[in-house]
């Protein structure tokens, strides 16, 4: 055999051996993002359509504020969080680095008020009295569960039966779809201080980031100052749930 034949020979062999990996190999980066967002719930809501961008979106001065804090004392420990600015009924979700993944209206409680009535966890629902609806506010560790009716949500603060859900139609002359489609903020005072939200918002960015584990949820006041409710500006307290 001369040397040609055996150079071929090598030739053949390498483009042979090349087109097996093309047909055996997936696409580059495949394998990345699938076992990432397997174990990631973040990397599951970043192989969604792009995050938001947090200049971009519309967010009030106080809850830019709490955001800005956060990231500098790094309150969140780790953990992804959520704002919930109660005068814009408006929610805001991130990742443990500060990054918006998402933002949507809610349904609040239909009280103002930033605290709840002691032991109102344990009424059940038709003894809770009008003035007694209220979403309070504060920093919250929230935990994944479920409710009485067996429904997957995200508990905010257990103690008081506060939990964001997906948003329900029980009473339709609520017409809770309609008061989270309209522009303004003012109608988004109806439940007995659930915070809802709608159901595409709650399975592609509450369930698999709030709703993986353990989280932050900061609740900013709407009757008392900001700064009496978060210690900005002073130094943060460890391990607060």
């Amino acid at each position: 055999m001369d040397v040609r034949s055996v150079s071929e020979g090598l030739k053949q062999g390498l483009l042979l051996g090349a087109a097996l990996l093309v047909l055996l190999l997936p696409p580059a980066g495949l394998v990345t993002r699938s076992s990432a967002a397997a174990h990631d719930p973040v990397a599951t809501i970043r192989m969604l359509p792009a995050p938001l961008d947090f200049g971009a979106e519309d967010i009030s001065a106080p809850a830019r504020e709490l955001h800005d804090w956060t990231l500098r004392s790094r309150d969140p420990g780790g953990l992804p969080y959520a704002i919930l600015d109660k005068h814009a009924a408006k929610v805001f979700v991130f990742a443990p680095d500060g990054a918006l993944l998402g933002a949507s209206p809610v349904l609040l409680g239909s009280a103002p008020g930033d605290d709840s009535v002691p032991g109102i966890g344990d009424r059940p629902i038709p003894d809770v009295r009008p003035e007694e609806r209220t979403t309070p506010a504060g920093r919250f560790v929230s935990q994944p569960g479920l409710n009485a009716l067996g429904e997957d949500v995200v508990w905010v603060d257990y103690g008081a039966a506060v939990s964001m859900h997906r948003v329900r139609v029980v009473e339709p002359r609520e017409r809770r779809l309609e008061r989270l489609a309209t522009p303004t903020p003012a109608d988004n005072r109806i439940s007995y201080g659930c915070i809802n939200v709608p159901v595409v918002f709650f399975e592609r960015v509450v369930r698999p980031v709030l709703g993986a584990g353990r989280a932050v949820v900061y609740v900013l006041p709407e009757t008392r100052p900001l700064h009496e409710v978060f210690a900005l500006g002073r130094p943060v307290e460890t391990a607060r749930e």
